[in-house]
């Protein structure tokens, strides 16, 4: 097996069992994953600002990345001031509740053998695409186009969770092979480091073919698209 996309947090609640079924049925070379790898200590990462730059009128859909005091905070207060005086920004409801998840994923990087990308799907869409484009997976036009992108079969994964997921995760995996034959491009280039209680290994931003490799759990940043 080339790659695989681990995004779909509803079928597996543990991202390392999702990692050891998917290696079930064969070697993986890439693993992708739709969540932060690498948090910064301050201000904003370069990877956020250019995804955002990359998906124009869908620039809305890329999440800025907290800072990491305030994904360890114990609550969304405390967590709203950390971020606001380390980022200039707060933080909301919505992203403090991807504390657990985020967390567990910067723990399993360091801990991986795999070589783990971050991605972000909606810049594998506008590189699939050859542009951006501003059609929102929520609508039928939008979920039609990026089907029709993708055109291959999704899997039996399509039974368990919603339209939008299987597509960010086929879109996914898609960038992982990308970064498996090197074709990725980086966002930025050089990656972006930061400083960090873990190991950089080789984790990323993943989209069309480049890469938001972030190595291991928040070293650095790449994209792949």
């Amino acid at each position: 097996m080339c790659c695989v996309t681990l995004l779909l947090p509803s079928v597996d609640a543990n991202i390392a069992d999702l990692a050891d079924r998917a290696r079930l049925d064969g070697s993986v070379d890439v693993v992708a994953v739709d969540m932060p790898i690498g948090l910064p200590d301050r201000g904003r990462r370069q990877a956020d600002i250019l995804a955002r730059v990359a998906v124009g009128p869908r620039r809305s859909s890329v999440f800025m990345t907290p800072v990491r005091a305030a994904m360890e905070a114990s609550d969304h207060a405390s967590a709203v001031v950390l971020n606001r005086e380390r980022a200039g920004e707060g933080l909301s409801v919505q992203a403090f509740s991807l504390k657990p998840k985020m967390l567990q994923v910067q723990q399993w990087v360091r801990e991986t053998s795999l070589r783990v990308v971050e991605v972000h799907p909606e810049v594998s869409f506008a590189q699939l695409a050859g542009g951006v484009f501003n059609l929102r997976k929520s609508t039928w036009a939008g979920a039609e186009r990026r089907r029709a992108l993708l055109a291959g079969e999704l899997g039996e994964a399509g039974a368990a969770v919603a339209v939008d997921d299987i597509l960010d995760a086929a879109v996914a995996a898609w960038a992982a092979r990308r970064v498996a034959r090197g074709q990725a491009l980086s966002m930025p280039d050089p990656r972006q480091r930061h400083s960090v209680t873990v190991e950089p290994l080789g984790g990323g931003f993943a989209d069309e073919g480049g890469d938001r490799d972030v190595a291991g759990g928040g070293g650095g940043v790449e994209f792949a698209e």
